[in-house]
């Protein structure tokens, strides 16, 4: 029994080595071949940081109601102080990148911030006289300018009727009584479109407090 055991034992002693250099020739890729792609996900811990918010993203509070924008280079994104009596708050749409209500005996106004990109959203000029066209008014423009650090402000304020617009990005209804107040900012990364609109006395009472705001415009 012995002697018919042995040559098979041999046999498997024989294809032993063969059997595991086949196996190592499985995992290991062919010379000047490609290691396989490992799995992108795998490869991403589960403590992986969030990334920042862009400048389009949404505010949570104040002081600070500009976000920095993860994608651009250092100084193309801002920030601003929210005075502290006005209400910053997560924006209602998408284009929006900031928003607070604004608290007055008339009733609240609302602060807007919009940005579309490097050199997006038209002209100065052009957004001051879409501004002007959006109010019913017999009163003349206020206009202006100033610089803070670095950044250009052109601003303009409006009273009267604000019309009714028929693209959602307004009152469905037109709103006499009212003031409008913008702002365009230009600097690296911009223009930046700060809007208020609300009842007359409100806005009114926000003016200086919103050139305030705009003089803490800084690189973010």
């Amino acid at each position: 029994m012995r002697n018919q055991l042995r040559p098979l034992v041999l046999v498997l002693l024989a294809l032993t080595p063969l059997t595991l250099l086949a196996g190592c020739a499985e995992e290991a890729p062919a010379p000047g071949a490609e290691a396989p792609a490992a799995d992108s996900q795998a490869s991403v811990p589960d403590d992986t940081p969030v990334p920042p918010l862009t400048s389009r993203g949404p505010v949570e509070a104040p002081p600070m109601a500009g976000a920095p924008d993860a994608a651009a280079p250092s100084g193309a994104s801002i920030a601003w102080d929210v005075p502290p009596a006005w209400q910053a708050s997560q924006p209602t749409s998408p284009m929006r990148m900031a928003q607070a209500a604004i608290p007055g005996s008339a009733g609240p106004a609302e602060m807007t911030v919009f940005h579309f990109g490097v050199g997006g959203g038209g002209g100065t000029e052009a957004n001051i006289q879409r501004w002007v066209d959006q109010v019913e008014t017999t009163a003349e423009a206020e206009r202006g300018q100033f610089e803070t650090d670095g950044y250009q402000v052109s601003w303009v304020s409006v009273p009267g009727t604000i019309k009714a617009s028929g693209m959602g990005m307004g009152p469905s209804e037109p709103q006499p009584g009212s003031r409008l107040l913008g702002a365009v900012v230009e600097g690296p990364g911009g223009p930046w479109f700060f809007k208020i609109t609300g009842p007359e006395a409100t806005v009114a009472a926000a003016r200086e407090p919103f050139f305030a705001m705009l003089r803490t415009v800084r690189p973010a």
